[in-house]
């Protein structure tokens, strides 16, 4: 069977390894890089196998106000 999209294991954890250099804060879930490393393997192969088959909604992401003059 193929996937809806292709997108490859390797971009997924390209992504994943910018994400964590840019030191990326919790998200509306309140869940850390710290507990997202834990399952880390589960956790990517998670978002790889929803993006490539089409089936992946981020979640919101977390609103930060922006001081404005």
């Amino acid at each position: 069977m193929t996937k809806s999209f292709e997108i490859s294991k390797k971009l997924v954890w390209e992504a994943y390894k910018c994400f964590k250099a840019n030191e990326g804060a919790a998200g509306v879930d309140h869940e850390t890089i710290k507990q997202f490393d834990r399952h880390l393997k589960d956790n990517l192969y998670k978002i790889w196998n929803r993006m490539s088959s089409g089936s992946y909604f981020p979640p919101p992401v977390k609103g930060v106000p922006i001081p404005k003059k």
